[in-house]
């Protein structure tokens, strides 16, 4: 069986920590680095019901995409929910390894693999890293549809293909529009929105979009299409944790890969939690608003 030191250093040539961002904080937050690793767990969160789910899978890594501590901490106490993490992964001899904006930069990254859950074309990266010359690594992907459809076709493929969330999946645009080209960013992508724009796409997938960034970019594009409504990109916004946990299966998969070439004989697996922070959601009722716009649950295949 590989030490950790070994997995970890696998793991960091996927998705090298020298390309996270700078605010970022990536890599190993705990574990021994001589200790043997048998099974490893991968997971977007690294949350409490996620570690425990480690601890009875008998978990010697688990991998998150999520950091456990973005702006750092001065304590560890089990008396914190972040605390009682690390104290149940050290007690039961569990690392934790953050592969964050470093997995997704690479090639295949976060949105490789969501662009591969709706069953998309990629064409390459939405902003492309200049470090990369082959042009493969870099934020978002842009990406055709093997055959074109409909806007709400194209809800009820994100709808269909993403994990079930209270969120569901949220539509800015005509319904009926024609569908060819996509760009999609896993996790919160509203600060792409020029670079959306500037690749001249048909839809935006992405998470976390935020009233004021959304509207602003449907009404620039409007403006600077001079009214046509066809070079508005419509905006599809699914939950945070659907866009990215399609990663953890392809960053499974990768370690499946390695251990074989190697003869590690690792088990891998992917946590099926959904962590998720929202739990509900309630339709608006809208029998007494004047002219009230068409809900997105009357777009076909959408969820209810």
């Amino acid at each position: 069986m590989p030490a950790q030191s070994e997995v970890i250093a696998a793991l960091d040539a996927l998705w090298p920590p020298g390309r996270a961002e700078q605010w970022d904080a990536v890599g190993t937050v705990c574990g021994d680095p001589d200790a043997e690793v048998r099974r490893v767990l991968f997971a977007v969160d690294p949350v409490r019901e996620v570690v425990d789910e480690a601890v009875e899978l008998g978990a010697d890594l688990l991998v998150t995409h999520h950091p456990l501590y973005l702006r750092g901490t001065t304590t560890v106490a089990a008396s914190t929910f972040k605390g009682r993490v690390v104290h149940t992964l050290i007690k039961h001899d569990i690392g934790l390894h953050v592969a964050h904006t470093n997995a997704d930069r690479a090639d295949p990254g976060v949105s490789d693999a969501l662009a591969g859950a709706l069953d998309l074309r990629v064409t390459g990266p939405l902003v492309p890293d200049p470090d990369d010359p082959a042009g493969r690594r870099g934020l978002g992907r842009i990406c055709e549809l093997d055959e074109p459809e409909t806007l709400a076709g194209f809800t009820a493929r994100a709808a269909a293909a993403l994990p079930a969330t209270a969120q569901g999946i949220r539509v800015a645009g005509d319904p009926g529009r024609t569908v060819r080209t996509v760009a999609v960013c896993g996790g919160s992508g509203d600060s792409l929105f020029d670079d959306v724009r500037r690749a001249g796409v048909d839809v935006y997938l992405t998470a976390d979009l935020r009233h004021h960034p959304a509207s602003e970019a449907r009404e620039q594009a409007r403006a600077r299409a001079a009214g046509a409504d066809a070079a508005v990109p419509a905006l599809v916004d699914a939950a945070h944790w659907a866009t990215e946990w399609p990663w953890t299966e392809q960053a499974a998969a990768q370690l499946d890969e390695i251990s074989d070439r190697h003869g590690w004989n690792l088990r891998t697996h992917v946590s099926r939690a959904v962590t998720d922070p929202w739990t509900a959601h309630a339709a608006s009722d809208t029998r007494h608003a004047d002219a009230p716009p068409t809900p997105i649950t009357d777009i076909p295949g959408a969820p209810n």
